[in-house]
C-alpha cells in the first residue's frame, strides 16, 4: 500500500487524474499490468481495474445512493438490472467497511460525509484491483478506522493495490508500506513507512520543519450562545436534533465530534441562521432571538466556516473578491449611498490574501481556480474579520494538508485568545482532542454530556460516537 502525500496544490489530483484518464499529460505514459493505457479514456482505466474516489464527489444528485453506484457498470432501467442483487452487493459493503448509507436514499438528501461514503462504496462495488481512495477516513469512527485498515490490510494480502491519500500522518504511519511525497508537481522524497516518522514526512511536505501551535491555557469568561432543550424539525433524511443543551463562552473552543449525518448539519444550520428550534430556547449575548435568520446571526456577531467550501462557502466562478465580500455587501464598509464601494472591496480581498498568505492570481481571480487549502484560507479570513464574537467552525481543516491545518488552527486559537467562542465541529478526534477545551459528542441528534481536556479517552469517545453508550445530555 502506497501513501500519497503532498500539500494542497502540490499536484496530488493532478496525478491521480493522469492515472485515471481525467486529464492528459504532456509527457510520459501510464501503464497498467503491463499494457500502456490510451491517454484521456476513463474507460480504458475502469476497465483495466482502476477504481479511483475523487478529492471532489462525482455524484448524480437525482439519483439514488444504489443508481450512483451501479451507475455505468449495466443499464440501470432496462429489465434485465438486477436491482435487489445490487443491492444486497452494497449493503454486504457498507457492513464490511463500516459505511452506513441506506441504498435507497437520494444523494441530494445526503451530507458531505454520506457522500464520500457512496463514492468509496462505488470504487469498491467495482472489484477495482488498483484502488485510489482520497481521505477514506474523513467520515468514521476510530473503531471503524480499525475495521477499514483491517481489511484494506487483507485486500493487499490478496493482491490488491491501494493508493492511499490521507492529511492524517498517523494514518499514513499506521497502513502505508511506502510513502511517496509530493511538493510543487515534483516527487520531494520517498520513503519506507518503517524507515521514516511523522516529523520527517511533514517536513518533506513542507520543506521545513513543522511546529504545531501551542495551545495555552486560558480563563473562560462568560456565556456567549445557551441553547436549552433544543429540538429542530426533521429535514429530509437529515438527523434533527433532540433535547440539545450546550452553551458557547467567551474564551473556550467546544469541540462536537461524531460520525457524518448525526445530527451536525442540524447543529451547524441552528448556529447559522439556516435553521430554527421547534422547540426549546436559544440566547445569544443574554438575548433571544425573534426572527433568527441567516443576516440576523451575522449581525449578531456569529461568523461560519462551513462544512463543504465549495458548495456552500463559495460561488466557484466569482472572483476572489466578490467570495470574501459576499457575506456582508450591504454594510457601509462596502456599501455607500445604495452603491457598491469597490475600491475598499478589493483593497479587503488583498489585506485577506496577504494577511492570511492566500497563494491566488489576485482579487479578480475565480475561486474556483484556488487549492482547496486557499480557498479555506480565503473563507477563514472572511469570516474571522471583523473580529467575531461565536465563530462556527464546520470541519475547518477537511482535506487540507498538515501546513494549512497548522495555519487554520493558530487562527482558531487567536480567536479564542481574543475572548471568542468558538464551535468546532469536527469527524476528526485529532484535531478535537488537540483544540477543543471541553468536548460533546453528537450521535443520533443528541449531545452527550461535556467533558474537560484529557477526561475521556479516544474510545471513549470512539464507542460514543457508535452509538455504544448513552449520550443524553
Amino acid at each position: 500500500m502506497v501513501a500519497l502525500l503532498g500539500e494542497n496544490g502540490a499536484g496530488k489530483t493532478t496525478l491521480m487524474n493522469i492515472l485515471f484518464g481525467h486529464y492528459v499529460a504532456d509527457d510520459g505514459t501510464v501503464e497498467a499490468f503491463g499494457t500502456e493505457l490510451p491517454p484521456g479514456d476513463p474507460r480504458a482505466a475502469l476497465d483495466a481495474g482502476i477504481g479511483m474516489v475523487h478529492q471532489h464527489f462525482t455524484l448524480a444528485d437525482n439519483m439514488t445512493v444504489l443508481e450512483n453506484i451501479a451507475l455505468g457498470t449495466e443499464p440501470l432501467f432496462a429489465p434485465r438490472f438486477r436491482r435487489e442483487a445490487a443491492r444486497q452487493k452494497i449493503r454486504k459493503l457498507s457492513a464490511d467497511f463500516g459505511l452506513e448509507v441506506h441504498p435507497d436514499s437520494l444523494v441530494s438528501a445526503l451530507t458531505v460525509g454520506e457522500r464520500q461514503r457512496v463514492e468509496i462504496l462505488k470504487a469498491l462495488y467495482r472489484d477495482a484491483r488498483i484502488l485510489i481512495l482520497d481521505e477514506p477516513t474523513a467520515v468514521l469512527t476510530p473503531l471503524e478506522t480499525d475495521a477499514l485498515f483491517s481489511t484494506l490490510r487483507k485486500l493487499v494480502a490478496e493482491g490488491l493495490s491501494i493508493i492511499f491519500i490521507s492529511h492524517k500522518l498517523n494514518e499514513v504511519m499506521a497502513i502505508s508500506d511506502r510513502v511517496v511525497v509530493l511538493r510543487a508537481g515534483k516527487v520531494a522524497g520517498e520513503r519506507r513507512t518503517a524507515e521514516t516518522d511523522r516529523k520527517a514526512l511533514a517536513a518533506l511536505m513542507v520543506g521545513q520543519d513543522l511546529v504545531p501551535p501551542p495551545v495555552p491555557p486560558v480563563v473562560t469568561g462568560p456565556a456567549l450562545l445557551i441553547m436549552e432543550n433544543v429540538s429542530t424539525p426533521r429535514r429530509g433524511t437529515g438527523t434533527p436534533l433532540s433535547g440539545v443543551t450546550l452553551s458557547l463562552h467567551s474564551g473556550e473552543i467546544t469541540g462536537v465530534a461524531g460520525v457524518s449525518g448525526n445530527g451536525q448539519a442540524a447543529l451547524a444550520g441552528l448556529l447559522s441562521g439556516l435553521e430554527t428550534p421547534q422547540s426549546g430556547s436559544m440566547a445569544v449575548q443574554g438575548h433571544a432571538p425573534d426572527n433568527w435568520s441567516p443576516v440576523a446571526a451575522l449581525e449578531a456577531g456569529i461568523a461560519r466556516i462551513p462544512e463543504d467550501r465549495h458548495a456552500v462557502g463559495a460561488i466557484a466562478d466569482m472572483s476572489v473578491m466578490e467570495n470574501v465580500i459576499s457575506e456582508r455587501y450591504r454594510t457601509p464598509r462596502f456599501s455607500k449611498h445604495g452603491f457598491m464601494d469597490w475600491k475598499a472591496a478589493r483593497n479587503f480581498a488583498e489585506e485577506i490574501i496577504r494577511d492570511y498568505d492566500v497563494k491566488c492570481p489576485g482579487p479578480d481571480a475565480r475561486i474556483r481556480l484556488l487549492s482547496g487549502g486557499n480557498m479555506q484560507k480565503l473563507i477563514l479570513g472572511r469570516a474571522l474579520d471583523p473580529e467575531p464574537v461565536i465563530i462556527l467552525a464546520n470541519q475547518p481543516t477537511r482535506g487540507l494538508d498538515v501546513g494549512a491545518i497548522a495555519y487554520v488552527h493558530g487562527r482558531l486559537l487567536e480567536a479564542r485568545a481574543r475572548g471568542a467562542a468558538v464551535l468546532l465541529i469536527s469527524e476528526d478526534l485529532d484535531e478535537i482532542l488537540t483544540l477543543a477545551d471541553r468536548t460533546v459528542v453528537i450521535s443520533g441528534g443528541r449531545l452527550s454530556v461535556p467533558s474537560a481536556r484529557g477526561e475521556r479517552t479516544v474510545r471513549e469517545l470512539g464507542e460514543l460516537m457508535a452509538g455504544h453508550a448513552e449520550a443524553a445530555a
